[in-house]
């Protein structure tokens, strides 16, 4: 560290003096951990607020400190420990799970309960959907909070919040919560201020006296739901004036160009991270930065604050992560993760959105060649960081199909996204899926659509149709969904109910606070009889559920899964086939993966592998008597080779 990115020497006796009351370890700690991250507070925040950087630093400091003294003495420990291990998200036995308390456990303590079903599956990250204090509805399904410092009542209190962490810490899962970063109720107390005129909260937010500003930032500024909330401004009476609404009239913009709303949130993240979260999901943090002539996402000073944000998190509670929600292109999304001078140093995670659009698309297709060609466009991340990879999750799909991929393949993009929404809605002749067209934008054509991941797969339909043949198809295809997300490395995240095959919830709309909204179609409660059948061997909830935990299973015991590795997208041996090969100083696994309902026969000399091959999924020797690698319908292969025997050609030429 040079003398001019030294702490401030008022500034570190000034931390010392609020720690002075702590053990000496725990104080020399702090403050080692402050002289380490400091520089990247300070550039970070430079980036956003120049000259009042320094100040907004200093104060972000205190924060930490106090937040410091506040913090339980077991996540002490767990800090310790992830210092020394700091890649401890990206080991390849991490399997994250991903549902509402609510719908799955009831209450806090009820998903405490249920802690067991988790380890069975394997899993040992919980991300648990908004559950801080929200407005009444409707409320954006939770991501309109109205208090970031008490949990909804019906699920129970801070309490029981940080008793749910201890009770998943103990049997080695970590606690996910999402922090909505870009927007809070308008029922927030800073939101109520600002209507009562008191103008330091005013500040918190953007507002504009006429229409002036609003129209000119809309000249350029998407719609994100145009059928229930068009536009990004709402006039608001209290306010006399227009305040910033991106998602819905209700949900209040912050405006981080002010030092102070970074400063609250830097105390809203110590202080969750302080009840036991291991993880925070940074909400709609693409939207953060508001730039004029533009569409006022991924702007430059997103990734410095948050950068900002994580040095804070980092000297106050070392064990906490950060996972960014950015639904944006490759491009952009490698940023959320730090490139060049935020290299490593923004987000430890982020949703690898294109692999699921890209999965879905290349099940209807049949064909392997626009998945491949997505692949390659992703720029490599930092090897510290790690991908969370999914085959569904809470949202719609949006089909993220550019038309650039499609091209490269000699498809039309538009035409392809067409098809897409044609078939995932159960529109298009032949097609095995039921799913619901969502927010349908006639001027652009953008069809979304929602659905759980079986009734998307085709499970629901061949029931209802009583085909045997169908549904065993659906399971096949609903597996190597997930084997694809699994040998793709990073964190694999299932969704709830899909380790099981829940189809749509049929009765999504009977619920008033839901009605205009059918996303929640696949957001089913959890039906814990169903769930039962998981031992029963031939029922579908068997299959599946086993099916998954065996490949988590074998994933657990491979080197090259390691997130740290990226995953080559190899040419395809076939059109059908997607090749894959992730290279680790210890292990090289080639996967293959048969994208149709067709026998797919591969050549031997098509695998960059040399000498016998091994299908470490199946836990067997691989191969027919030939040499050739039989594919069945919708079967992964996750290829381990003889390191004594000579590579095969290598399809991709590298």
């Amino acid at each position: 560290m040079s003398r001019a990115d030294a702490v401030p020497g008022d500034l570190l006796d000034r931390a010392a003096e609020v720690l002075a009351g702590e053990p000496e370890h725990d104080r020399e700690l702090f403050l080692a951990r402050l002289r380490r991250h400091w520089p990247d507070l300070l550039s970070g925040l430079e980036a956003a607020y120049g000259d009042a950087a320094p100040a907004a630093a200093a104060r972000a400091v205190d924060v930490a400190a106090r937040r410091a003294v506040e913090r339980p003495a077991d996540l002490r420990l767990l800090d310790l420990r992830r210092l020394v291990d700091p890649d401890w998200f990206q080991a390849p036995s991490m399997l994250g799970y991903a549902c509402y308390a609510d719908r799955f456990g009831g209450t806090l303590a009820g998903v405490a309960e249920r802690a067991g079903y988790l380890r069975e599956l394997g899993v040992t990250y919980l991300h648990l959907m908004p559950l801080l204090a929200p407005r009444p509805a409707p409320n954006d399904g939770g991501y309109a909070v109205q208090d970031y410092r008490r949990v909804r009542e019906d699920l129970g209190t801070m309490d029981d919040l940080a008793d749910l962490a201890a009770v998943l810490r103990a049997q080695g899962v970590s606690l996910v919560l999402d922090l909505v970063l870009n927007h809070v109720a308008r029922e927030h107390e800073w939101a109520v201020r600002a209507r009562a005129g008191e103008e330091r909260y005013r500040g918190y937010f953007h507002v504009h006296p006429d229409r002036a500003v609003p129209d000119a930032f809309e000249r350029t500024l998407p719609e994100v739901f145009p059928d229930f909330a068009p536009g990004s401004f709402t006039w608001d009476d209290d306010l006399r004036g227009w305040v910033w609404t991106t998602f819905n009239a209700w949900q209040w913009d912050l405006d981080w160009h002010n030092p102070e709303v970074f400063l609250e949130l830097a105390d809203v993240v110590c202080h969750l991270a302080n009840q036991g979260v291991e993880v925070l999901r940074l909400d709609a943090i693409a939207f953060l930065w508001k730039r004029l002539g533009t569409d006022c996402q991924n702007q430059p000073e997103v990734h410095a604050l948050t950068q900002a944000l994580r040095a804070v998190a980092r000297v106050q509670a070392p064990a906490l992560a950060f996972k960014a929600e950015a639904i944006v292109g490759p491009d952009d999304l490698a940023h959320y993760l730090g490139v060049g001078r935020h290299a490593g140093k923004v987000s430890d995670l982020a949703y690898h959105n294109t692999l699921m659009v890209q999965v879905w698309s290349s099940l209807a297709a049949r064909d392997a060649r626009l998945l491949t060609t997505a692949l390659r466009r992703f720029p490599p991340k930092p090897p510290t960081t790690a991908w969370g990879t999914y085959v569904r999750c809470h949202d719609d799909i949006g089909w993220a199909v550019s038309d650039e991929d499609a091209a490269a393949v000699g498809w039309d993009g538009a035409a392809h996204r067409r098809f897409l929404s044609d078939f995932y809605s159960g529109e298009f002749p032949g097609s095995f899926a039921r799913g619901l067209v969502f927010q349908h934008n006639p001027a652009t054509g953008d069809r979304r659509i929602s659905g759980t991941a079986a009734s998307l797969a085709g499970l629901e339909r061949a029931l209802d149709e009583d085909d045997p043949h169908a549904a065993e198809l659906a399971v096949r295809r609903l597996l190597l969904a997930h084997h694809v997300v699994l040998g793709h490395g990073g964190v694999p995240l299932v969704w709830m109910g899909d380790e099981l095959g829940l189809l749509n919830d049929r009765d999504w709309a009977q619920d008033p606070a839901h009605a205009g909204d059918n996303r929640w179609v696949h957001r089913p409660r959890m039906p814990w009889d169903v769930a039962e059948r998981r031992h029963r061997e031939g029922t579908v909830e068997h299959r599946l559920f086993h099916g998954l935990r065996a490949a988590v299973r074998a994933r657990a015991g491979l080197p090259a899964m390691h997130a740290s590795v990226e995953a080559e997208a190899l040419d395809p041996p076939l059109p059908g086939v997607l090749m894959t090969r992730r290279r680790h100083p210890e292990q090289t696994l080639v996967c293959l993966y048969n994208l149709t309902e067709h026998d797919q026969w591969v050549p031997r000399g098509l695998v960059p592998l040399g000498g016998a091959l091994r299908d470490e999924l199946a836990g067997q020797p691989a191969g027919e008597a030939d040499g050739t690698l039989l594919l069945t319908p919708y079967r992964a292969l996750w290829l381990t080779g003889d390191a004594g025997g000579e590579p095969a050609r290598d399809p991709a030429g590298t």
